[in-house]
C-alpha cells in the first residue's frame, strides 16, 4: 500500500498546530507532533527540515485558511465592518491562530517579513484604496481592522477590565465591533 504523504502532512500540520499554539516555537518538541499524529517524527524532518520550518509551515497554513475563509475583495471592502466582522467570527471559532501569531510576534527581531505574505496583504491594502476608503492610509486602515478584530481574543483580560464584564457576550462585541468600524473608515463624500 503507499504512503499518504498529503494525509500524513496534513496530521502533522494538526498536530503541530495545536503543539505551537500552546507551547510557542521554543517551547514546542518534535516528538509531541509526532505522536499526536500517530507519525514516526523522522517524518517531520523529510517534509519540512526543522522545527522552525514546520512553525513557518503551520502559521503559512493557518493564514491561509483565514484568507480563503475570509477574503477581501473590492467589492467586500465597501463595508469594512463586515468584514471586521467576518475577521472577528473567524478568530472566535479558531482562537489557535492569533496565538500562533502572537508566538510569531514575540520572536520577531525587526527582520521578519515573510514573502508569501506580502501580496496577500498588499491586495487588500489595495482593495480597501479602491473601495473609496482612500482618504485615508488604506495600509492604516487595514492595520486597524485587523487590531480591532483580534483585540478581543488576543487580550480577553483587558476587555474585562474596560467592560467590567465576567462573561463573554460574543454577539455584542461582533456587533459593537461592525460599527465601531463602520463608522470609521466611512468614506467621505
Amino acid at each position: 500500500m503507499a504512503w499518504d504523504t498529503e494525509r500524513t502532512r496534513a496530521r502533522l500540520l494538526d498536530a503541530a498546530v495545536t503543539e505551537f499554539a500552546e507551547h510557542g516555537p521554543a517551547g514546542a518538541r518534535i516528538d509531541r507532533v509526532a505522536a499526536a499524529a500517530g507519525v514516526n517524527k523522522e517524518r517531520i524532518y523529510s517534509y519540512f527540515g526543522n522545527k522552525h520550518k514546520l512553525f513557518d509551515a503551520v502559521l503559512a497554513h493557518e493564514l491561509d485558511r483565514l484568507a480563503q475563509s475570509v477574503p477581501l475583495t473590492p467589492e467586500l471592502a465597501e463595508d469594512l465592518g463586515a468584514y471586521a466582522g467576518a475577521v472577528y467570527d473567524y478568530h472566535h471559532g479558531h482562537p489557535h491562530l492569533l496565538r500562533l501569531m502572537a508566538w510569531e510576534g514575540l520572536a520577531d527581531d525587526g527582520q521578519l517579513l515573510p514573502d508569501q505574505r506580502l501580496g496577500a496583504y498588499q491586495d487588500k491594502v489595495t482593495a480597501i484604496a479602491t473601495a473609496g476608503h482612500d482618504t485615508l492610509d488604506a495600509q492604516v486602515v487595514l492595520t486597524a481592522v485587523l487590531a480591532l478584530s483580534s483585540w478581543w481574543f488576543t487580550a480577553p483580560q483587558m476587555v474585562r477590565l474596560v467592560t467590567g464584564r465576567t462573561e463573554r457576550d460574543a454577539e455584542a462585541e461582533r456587533a459593537a465591533l461592525v460599527e465601531l468600524v463602520r463608522r470609521v473608515t466611512q468614506p467621505t463624500p
